[in-house]
């Protein structure tokens, strides 16, 4: 059948009278059928959803597969079908097949939004609001009902859970130099003395296996005030134990939402980190969290965390831990959030040549593209000073340049038992005058994930 035209029963379109070019064809048991062009089938297809008719018109989007030029007028139609019968699940595949080949369409992200929350997937749907809202010729009524169900997820949003695992290649799994010696001040008969690094403490390349997981709830204790909950645990697990990875932190505490879009938490905050057996860092805080929603899909953010650690590695590496950052986020183009982070650190230890502030800068872009992938790019830039030099490596006070960038690609258009691939690869540069401390790595991870 030419993708041009296709045949239907006329009996299907009495509702909406055929156009004078058509021609009917009855036969002798007078069964009669109509040839008509693809266009010609939208339409009366368009007019039968307006006015209801969900049943009849199946056969006609049926039959405009056979039209590849519609294609994404027929996928709206059938997710507006699926809305309207309570298939919730087919509506939101057919809007995300629109998406994946037209992202900037914004009736079509709205209605995906609807769906989503009807479905309690409030986090999605938040996500695809706010890019909606971006749109800076949106009419007053429609801006408003963006507004009034972003508040509603606000108001109603309790609990959220991510997981996702796979493997990481790493050329530096254990973040070490690759360098074989680390001038001392030692002297032997006048002269500086070298200390040799043995194999553990260089750089080591490795395959992990990842687990992540994300989860968090809302409780709501009064209008507008709710107990937040969020809590997340990373695991890297390497051959051997030695360079094992393992960080776990949860934050508890009042969440306050204001009108035009503001919130503010104030949360308890326990943490701790493992690397090959032994605690890194564990201890616990508190947590400052600000968020302002502007207009056209801007938002302005806020943090300070203060901290206070002990180290199974000794007293030296105990102390206080404060940090603070300001950032601002907007949509781009429809489909990206593009943001940009200003953040500094001090880190108060018991031995002032493990202690420093750190200062830096963060800027990164992500989103949807088409064909389902979703895509980011981040990197940051940061210079770190210590208090005291390690007087046995260095008269001189250590000072680092730290880069960290980031790569991810991920199809959600590709899901096995609700899990979807992703590959992520990242980079970190730590440039120091002293070599024991001049690292470089590269990772990748190749992951499921899964968004519940």
């Amino acid at each position: 059948m030419p993708a041009s035209s296709v045949i239907a029963a006329a009996a299907l379109l009495a509702a909406a009278p055929a156009p004078a070019d058509h021609g009917i064809v009855c036969t002798s048991d007078h069964q009669c059928s109509t040839r008509m062009s693809a266009d010609q089938v939208l339409h009366v297809a368009e007019r039968m959803v307006l006015d209801r008719k969900f049943a009849e018109v199946r056969p006609l989007l049926a039959a405009l597969e056979n039209a590849p030029q519609y294609k994404m007028e027929r996928q709206f139609l059938l997710g507006y079908v699926a809305v309207e019968t309570g298939d919730l699940d087919a509506a939101a595949r057919a809007f995300r097949a629109v998406l994946r080949d037209h992202p900037e369409q914004t009736r079509v992200r709205l209605e995906l939004a609807r769906v989503l929350m009807a479905q309690g997937k409030d986090a999605a749907a938040d996500h695809h609001f706010r890019l909606a809202a971006q749109r800076a010729d949106l009419p007053p009524e429609i801006e408003r009902t963006i507004r009034a169900s972003r508040a509603i997820i606000r108001s109603r949003r309790n609990w959220y859970f991510n997981v996702d695992f796979g493997l990481a290649p790493d050329n530096n799994i254990n973040s070490a130099t690759n360098s074989e010696t680390q001038a001392t001040t030692f002297e032997a008969d006048g002269r500086p003395v070298e200390l040799v690094l043995d194999k553990d403490a260089r750089r080591r390349s490795g395959v992990g296996q990842t687990l992540g997981l994300q989860a968090g709830a809302r409780l709501s204790v009064a209008p507008r005030l709710a107990l937040a909950i969020d809590a997340s645990g990373n695991i890297v697990n390497q051959r051997g134990t030695r360079a094992d990875d393992i960080a776990t932190e949860i934050a508890l505490g009042p969440e306050i939402s204001f009108t035009a879009g503001t919130r503010l938490s104030l949360q308890g905050v326990g943490a701790a980190r493992w690397y090959g057996g032994k605690a890194i860092q564990k201890g616990g805080g508190a947590r400052l969290t600000a968020q302002k929603d502007l207009s056209a899909g801007q938002r302005l953010t806020g943090r300070f965390e203060l901290r206070r650690y002990d180290s199974d590695y000794g007293p030296d590496y105990a102390g206080w831990s404060f940090a603070g950052s300001a950032g601002y986020e907007r949509v781009v183009k429809q489909v990206m959030i593009a943001s940009v982070t200003g953040f500094a650190r001090r880190e108060a230890l018991s031995a002032p040549a493990y202690s420093s502030v750190e200062l830096g800068v963060n800027a990164g872009i992500g989103g949807e593209l088409s064909h389902g992938v979703n895509a980011g790019l981040s990197a940051s830039l940061s210079r770190a000073w210590y208090d005291a030099p390690i007087t046995w490596l260095s008269p001189d006070t250590r000072k680092d340049w730290r880069l960290f960038a980031r790569a991810n690609v991920g199809l959600r258009s590709i899901r096995v038992l609700g899990f979807s691939p992703s590959i992520t690869y990242t980079f970190s540069r730590n440039a120091s005058g002293l070599a024991l401390y001049d690292t470089t790595r590269h990772r990748l991870q190749f992951a499921l994930a899964r968004y519940f």
